[in-house]
Parts: structure tokens; C-alpha cells; sequence
């Protein structure tokens, strides 16, 4: 493989602007580059979860997740680009099936929290809807692929589903919100 990147520093965004991978230069405040930005912030925390101890299954649908994103950060840097189709969003699919099977239903909603891996899950998912949310509103003005909506959309579903197997795995810990709570509190 040859060297993509020779030199970090470029010096040339100290005017607030950056290069897309077409070479067009855009003001780094763009909704493009929020999205971008999310979307890196979702790819850097699921390093953190894959890092935390997760089960070798998980760490590898983790690391192929976060090959997607750059997939998906491809897409966005180079407007008008659709790498993400259907058949990613249905192995996702697939396996929200596969680990919610074992999961108990859910009658009330349940807390972000349990095991630190679960917990960082939670945070993922949180940081996977904002990015879906910010790639919406791109959407509304410039072509964003709807499959790569419709696969963010869908991984922040398998990051609430991993969230409760990792919490599971880890002794069954879910936090399930009180709503009598502020009637009995301090």
C-alpha cells in the first residue's frame, strides 16, 4: 500500500475552510462537515467499545461497522457519492433479529447505564442519532444517499440491542426508568 497521507499539516485550513475529496473547498461550520464530524465521533466511540472488553463476535461486527462509516464519511466527502446499499442495512437487520431473540421485552424504557460496555453502547447510539438527525437536514438541501440514512437509522437500533446483550452478558444489569421516582425523591 502507498503512503494516501504524507504530510498532516497543511496549513491550509487556517482560513476556516477545508478540502473535499473532490477538491472543492468548503467553510468547515458546513452541515456537510457537522455530519462528517458525527459520523467520526460515532466511528472514534466504537474504537472505545470494541477496546472495552466486548466478546470477539461483537468486536467484529464493531470493526466492520466502523468500515462502513468511513464508507459513509466517502460518500459525504465527495457530494453526490452512494457507496452504502440495501444489503448492508439487511445484515444489520439480521443481526438486531439475532441478539434481541434472547432479550427480555422491554415494558418500560430502560436507562443508558449498566456495564461500562453496555453504557458506552448507549453513548454510541446517542451520537449515531445525532448523526442521523444532521444527515437528515443535509438531506433537505444537497442528494444524500437514503440508503446511508436508512443504515444510520438502522445501526443506532443495533447499538440500543448490543447495549442490552452487552448489559445482559455482564449480569443482567438494565436500569429501567421510574416515572414515580420524582414523587418519592429528594
Amino acid at each position: 500500500m502507498s503512503n494516501r497521507i504524507s504530510n498532516i499539516v497543511t496549513k491550509t485550513g487556517d482560513d476556516g475552510t477545508t478540502a473535499l475529496a473532490d477538491g472543492k473547498r468548503i467553510d468547515k461550520s458546513a452541515l456537510r462537515l457537522q455530519v462528517i464530524g458525527d459520523v467520526d465521533e460515532l466511528n472514534s466511540l466504537l474504537g472505545v467499545l470494541e477496546a472495552s472488553g466486548v466478546s470477539t463476535d461483537i468486536a467484529g461486527y464493531v470493526r466492520n461497522i466502523q468500515h462502513r462509516l468511513f464508507d459513509i464519511g466517502g460518500e459525504l466527502a465527495v457530494p453526490g457519492n452512494a457507496v452504502i446499499s440495501h444489503v448492508s442495512i439487511e445484515r444489520l437487520e439480521d443481526l438486531i433479529e439475532i441478539y434481541n431473540e434472547d432479550l427480555p421485552s422491554l415494558k418500560e424504557f430502560i436507562l443508558p447505564g449498566g456495564s461500562l460496555a453496555g453504557s458506552i453502547c448507549h453513548l454510541a447510539r446517542s451520537v449515531c442519532r445525532r448523526a442521523e438527525r444532521t444527515l437528515v437536514s443535509l438531506g433537505h438541501n444537497e442528494y444524500v444517499n437514503p440508503e446511508t440514512i436508512r443504515y444510520v437509522n438502522r445501526l443506532s437500533d443495533f447499538l440500543f440491542i448490543v447495549a442490552r446483550s452487552l448489559n445482559h452478558e455482564k449480569g443482567g444489569k438494565e436500569i429501567y426508568w421510574d416515572s414515580e421516582r420524582l414523587k418519592h425523591s429528594i
